[in-house]
């Protein structure tokens, strides 16, 4: 048995039955059918732990998402207010995206920004043990820093989507020294001409009552909140979504609660989308009444591109792997997470006359922590799908390698 399955064995036989133990953290996932009844199992846990060790929450339509440390007892505690409301884990369910960014020099050095610097100002992130990046709400995907073997010069095939307040768009081209450029006029590049498109966010909407709430592919409202006021507001707003019948992620950090609409999903063709306006005006005014003000400086999307000849092929294998789904509208590329825990991912066109841009290693790579025992099968779904293996090399960490069928790397950790 290897080191992760041992201890996965190991918490569950402690008492973590259907929670795996992913990097630093344990996670389960318990479906709940409904907004309303994931919040009460928030309440329940949120009432049986002294609120410095609240657990990480994500509470989605059918589903919710619980992290703490690996503590089998807690694991336990939670397991067990669960089953009280008749909720059963999904280990299958969980899985985390993150990126690696191969460089040859990662830190500052003689007056010259690095590699990291940039991305934590761009992403607004902290520096995490081992010298990555990480958000500190723990939403969006973490980066890793690794030595680059070879020197690859030219323009990756893959690239970061980032919306961020329009106020600290602004700061981040002062502070980077870079007027953006592209054909959208928003990309900037890091030290090594890793490029990501920088999107300024804006209001949601002109009605009054929706100031809270910023648009940037997603639209997003903060409210920093003590727990029991955080609770409360979650609770509102699983209400309020319930009815509604409109999708939205529910986040109950430490920090507060984040809400988030999800890429595309609050506006139409035309602009913001009527009805999510009114639900946003609705959480405005609970939040209001709860004394809660909203705070922008977390707000952020990420997106990922990949640049690929064959759009339908590319689509297909990363589907597959990763257990997404396509974007229903014929004029998109996207792929999703159906419980909007991972990052959307997109497709565009390569133009495949550049001949040694189609042939160089990205420095850019995605990889995917999921329970160890889900490690072959991925594979093998990714090898039907048109990929081609990877040789691991000597590693810590249970891992398997991908590649799609142009090149651009999956790799998959097992936990």
């Amino acid at each position: 048995m290897d080191r992760a399955s041992a201890a996965d064995a190991t918490f569950a036989a402690a008492g973590g039955a259907g929670w795996r133990v992913i990097g630093d953290h344990a996670a389960a996932w318990f479906e709940t059918g409904s907004y309303a009844t994931g919040a009460a199992l928030i309440a329940r846990i949120a009432a049986s732990i002294p609120a410095a060790e609240l657990p990480e929450f994500d509470l989605r339509p059918r589903g919710l998402r619980v992290r703490v440390r690996p503590d089998p007892d807690r694991a336990t505690t939670i397991s067990a207010t669960a089953a009280a409301l008749g909720l059963r884990t999904d280990p299958a369910a969980l899985a985390e995206l993150g990126l690696v960014i191969q460089t040859g020099d990662a830190e500052d050095s003689g007056g010259r920004q690095g590699v990291r610097t940039f991305w934590r100002q761009v992403l607004a992130y902290r520096q995490s043990v081992g010298g990555g990046l990480a958000d500190p709400l723990h939403r969006d995907p973490p980066v890793r820093f690794t030595r680059l073997d070879v020197p690859r010069p030219l323009r990756n095939r893959l690239h970061l989507d980032v919306g961020r307040p329009a106020a600290a768009v602004d700061a981040i081209r002062t502070a980077v020294g870079q007027q953006p450029h592209g054909p959208f006029q928003v990309a900037l590049d890091d030290p090594d001409g890793n490029e990501v498109d920088l999107c300024p966010g804006g209001p949601l909407s002109t009605e009054p009552g929706t100031d809270d709430w910023q648009a940037m592919f997603s639209a997003l409202a903060f409210y920093p909140a003590a727990t029991g006021a955080a609770v409360q507001l979650l609770t509102e707003v699983a209400g309020i979504a319930d009815a509604a019948g409109l999708p939205l992620s529910v986040d109950l950090r430490p920090d507060g609660v984040l809400i988030d609409s999800g890429k595309d999903q609050w506006e139409t063709a035309t602009g913001a989308d009527p009805a999510f306006v009114a639900l946003a005006m609705r959480i405005q005014q609970a939040a209001a009444e709860l004394g809660l003000a909203s705070d922008p400086a977390p707000y952020r999307f990420i997106q990922i591109g990949i640049d690929v000849a064959d759009i339908p092929a590319a689509r297909e294998f990363w589907r597959s792997v990763l257990g997404y789904r396509n974007d229903p509208r014929p004029w998109v590329t996207d792929i999703y997470d159906p419980r909007r825990l991972n990052p959307v991912i997109f497709f565009q066109d390569l133009d495949t006359s550049d001949a040694d841009r189609v042939l160089q290693r990205n420095r850019l790579h995605l990889e995917v922590s999921i329970p160890a025992e889900q490690l072959d099968t991925l594979l093998a779904t990714g090898l039907a799908a048109g990929g081609r293996r990877l040789d691991p090399g000597a590693v810590d960490v249970p891992r398997r390698g991908l590649a799609d069928p142009e090149g651009n790397e999956l790799w998959l950790l097992g936990y």
